[in-house]
C-alpha cells in the first residue's frame, strides 16, 4: 500500500549528492513524499558547484548550497582548505535547519550529507540514512548510530548498522527513467535511430567513464563491423574527443549510426531503444537495469570502496544476469565481448529474463513511507 497521510504540513529536508548515484535516487524520493502528500513542503541540500546544483531544481525542487568538498585520501594542497570547509558547510547547515525546521531530515550520501546530518543531530530532528551500496560510505557509516531509521538496498549490513534501526526498502530508481513501455517509436526518433540495427547504449556513470570511454574509442571498428548504431553518454570532459575519434575511426557513411551525448536527458528513451547496455556496476545503475531488463555488460569501477561494485556485478554474473567485464580487460576485451553479445540473440533474451529477477519495485514508495511513519510518531498521530 502507497503511503499516505492527511496532515497538510509537514516538511522534509533531504541532504547529499556529488554524483547521479546519490541525486536521482533522492529526486525520487522526493516524488514519492510529494505524491503520498502532495503539500509537503521538501527542501534539497547539496554541494555547491556539483551536479545537483543544477540536477535539482531541473526536477522542480529548491535546493541551498554548502562549501563542501571530499577529504583527499593522498596528500593534496586541496586538504588545506577542508577544515574551512567543514566549517563553513556545519554554520550553514545549523542555519537552514533553523529557518527550515524540517520534521525531518533524509540523508542519501554525498558531500553535503555529513554536515547537515550532523546539524539535525545537534538540533535534535530525527534522521533517514538511505543506503545504495553493498559497503556503505563513511558519512552514513559515521551518522548511523544517530539516526533513527536507516533504509538499504542489500542484506548483511548489520556490520556497519544497528540492526534495530535497519529497513530493507531496495533502491529507489526513477519511475519516469524505468517506464519505458510503448516508448520504442518515439525514442529511435528522439536519438534519430534507424530501424532494424541493434542498439548500443554506454553509461558510464553520470559524468561518464575516462577508462570506458578510452576502451570504446579502441573498438570502434569493430562496432561498425558488426552493425552496430550506438548512443554513448561520453561526460563532458569526453564529448568532443569521442566526436573527434569517431570521425578519424569511423568510415564517413557509418558516422551517422554514432549518437554522443555529454549526458543524456531522457534515459527512459535510451533504455528503450537500447539491445545492450555498457555500464559501470554501481547500485542504482544495477537498480535501473533490473527494471528495464535490458542485457547488460558491466564493467565495475576498480577504485569504488571495497571493490563493492565488482561485488554488485558478480552477483548478477552468477545468476547469468549480467556480463562481467573487468575494467583492466575493457581496452582488449571489450569489442569482442559486444560482437559476441550482439550475434547471439538467445543470450540477449536469456540475460534480459534472468536480471529482470533482481528488480525491486516500489523502493521510494517504501521509503517514503518510513519517513511519514517517523514524522507521525514524532508529532503524535
Amino acid at each position: 500500500m502507497k503511503p499516505t497521510m492527511s496532515q497538510p504540513e509537514f516538511k522534509i529536508l533531504i541532504s547529499g549528492g556529488g554524483t547521479g548515484g546519490h541525486i536521482f535516487p533522492a529526486i525520487a524520493i522526493a516524488d514519492a513524499l510529494r505524491k503520498a502528500v502532495p503539500a509537503c513542503k521538501i527542501l534539497f541540500v547539496g554541494a555547491s558547484g556539483k551536479m545537483e546544483m543544477e540536477k535539482v531544481p531541473q526536477a522542480g525542487y529548491p535546493i541551498e548550497a554548502l562549501w563542501i568538498s571530499g577529504f583527499q585520501r593522498s596528500f593534496s594542497l586541496k586538504n588545506l582548505s577542508f577544515p574551512f570547509k567543514l566549517i563553513s558547510s556545519m554554520l550553514k547547515a545549523h542555519r537552514i535547519i533553523r529557518n527550515f525546521r524540517p520534521d525531518v531530515v533524509v540523508g542519501v550520501g554525498g558531500f553535503a550529507s555529513g554536515p547537515t546530518l550532523k546539524a539535525a543531530a545537534g538540533q535534535g530532528i530525527p534522521i533517514v540514512i538511505q543506503e545504495q551500496n553493498s559497503f556503505p560510505g563513511v558519512t552514513n557509516k559515521l551518522i548511523a548510530r544517530q539516526a533513527d531509521r536507516i533504509c538499504v538496498a542489500y542484506d548483511g549490513l548489520e556490520r556497519w548498522f544497528p540492526a534495530g534501526k535497519i529497513v530493507k526498502t531496495g533502491n529507489p530508481v526513477r519511475e519516469n527513467v524505468v517506464n519505458i513501455m510503448g516508448k520504442y517509436d518515439e525514442a529511435f526518433e528522439y536519438f534519430g535511430l534507424k530501424k532494424g540495427k541493434l542498439v548500443l547504449l554506454i553509461v558510464g556513470g553520470s559524468q561518464g567513464s575516462l577508462s570506458i570511454n578510452q576502451s570504446l574509442v579502441l573498438h570502434l571498428a569493430a562496432f561498425v563491423e558488426t552493425g552496430l548504431q550506438l548512443i554513448w553518454q561520453t561526460g563532458k570532459l569526453f564529448a568532443e574527443k569521442a566526436k573527434s575519434a569517431i570521425q578519424t575511426n569511423v568510415p564517413s557513411e557509418d558516422q551517422q549510426n554514432f549518437h554522443v551525448h555529454d549526458f543524456i536527458t531522457r534515459m527512459d528513451l535510451a533504455y528503450a531503444a537500447a539491445d545492450i547496455v555498457i555500464s559501470r556496476a554501481g547500485a542504482i545503475a544495477i537498480s535501473e537495469l533490473s527494471a528495464v531488463g535490458k542485457p547488460c555488460i558491466l564493467i565495475p569501477l576498480p577504485s569504488a570502496a571495497e571493490d563493492h561494485q565488482t561485488k554488485n556485478a558478480q552477483a548478477l554474473a552468477d545468476k547469468q544476469a549480467a556480463i562481467l567485464l573487468k575494467d583492466s580487460d575493457a581496452a582488449e576485451q571489450l569489442g569482442t565481448i559486444v560482437a559476441d553479445l550482439a550475434n547471439n540473440n538467445e543470450k540477449r533474451q536469456r540475460l534480459s529474463q534472468n536480471i529482470v529477477q533482481f528488480a525491486i519495485t516500489g523502493s521510494a514508495d517504501r521509503i517514503a513511507g518510513e519517513i511519514i511513519k517517523l514524522i507521525q510518531q514524532k508529532n503524535g498521530f
